[in-house]
């Protein structure tokens, strides 16, 4: 099996070209070199600062609406950046989650271990609306709703006439965690009962009781109908995207110890059930 890793600016190398953020921030670099001007220059003429400048070039954020319009104006593109903007917007995903995404959508087999929050594909439109607010306070309204449309049509992998199989496996923690307040981490709750009940669906709760878990770190194994897989954390720096058989063992020989120290399936629907009730107004 080919080995591949992907991180940071390598993100686009496993889906087809660069993603939409990406190129974007490269045809406002190539524009603005096209014209023999500088970043501060760009920044100036746009009333924004040097480093917003530098990480739009780079795809690591989503420029306004106000920015693209002052380059279009800066550089005589005639709203091609805010054409390529609102590209950006539509998808609703970050440079780096993009590849992850693809590879989702062709996943027959998804095995998924969160300690912190919900998984995506599990999520309410409200409790995922609270966790992108709590992750970009600065975001417009605008963003956050595109964000939030994203992270629900990536719940489409586990409908229609051949859904992939999921198991998830949560720790208590991300249960007792009040995302978005007593009444959202509530209908969240009931939610979860709703999607075990899914014949693809298969949900463990890892108890707290138990204390340290087999694993610390947070895991996606995504399997193909060819019987390839690959390996997605979430870290500081972004998402890390892996085909490597070693990592891809240690996971699942870490996911095997989860899936045993876990609560079987019909108990955890009962634990669900009695957090969902301690969650009040």
């Amino acid at each position: 099996m080919a080995k591949k890793q992907v991180n940071g600016d390598e993100a686009g190398k496993l889906g087809s070209g660069l993603n939409d953020l990406v190129f974007l921030g490269s045809e406002i670099k190539a524009g603005r070199l096209g014209r023999s001007l500088t970043q501060e220059h760009l920044a100036k003429a746009t009333g924004y600062s040097l480093s917003y400048v530098s990480k739009v070039e780079s795809g690591l954020i989503v420029p306004s609406q106000r920015f693209v319009e002052g380059c279009d104006l800066a550089l005589g593109t005639d709203g091609l950046y805010a054409r390529l903007r609102a590209r950006v917007v539509n998808t609703g995903l970050p440079a780096w989650f993009q590849p992850f995404v693809q590879q989702e959508r062709k996943a027959r087999w998804i095995t998924e271990y969160s300690l912190t929050l919900v998984p995506g594909l599990l999520q309410t439109g409200d409790y995922a609306r609270a966790v992108f607010e709590a992750w970009a306070p600065d975001a417009t309204a605008e963003e956050i709703a595109q964000q939030v449309k994203a992270r629900l049509e990536r719940q489409q992998v586990l409908a229609g006439e051949t859904p992939a199989s999921f198991w998830a496996i949560l720790h208590e923690c991300c249960l007792r965690i009040p995302v978005g307040g007593p009444a959202v981490m509530r209908d969240q709750l009931a939610h979860l009962v709703t999607m075990a009940a899914l014949p693809q669906v298969t949900l463990q709760v890892l108890p707290i009781e138990l204390g340290a878990p087999p694993s610390t770190d947070p895991m996606i194994v995504l399997r193909q109908s060819d019987g390839q897989e690959c390996l997605y954390s979430d870290t500081v720096m972004g998402g890390q995207l892996s085909n490597d058989e070693a990592r891809l063992s240690d996971a699942a020989r870490r996911i095997e110890r989860l899936k045993a120290d876990a609560l079987a399936p019909r108990r955890s629907i009962v634990l669900l059930n009695q957090l969902a009730e301690g969650f009040h107004e």
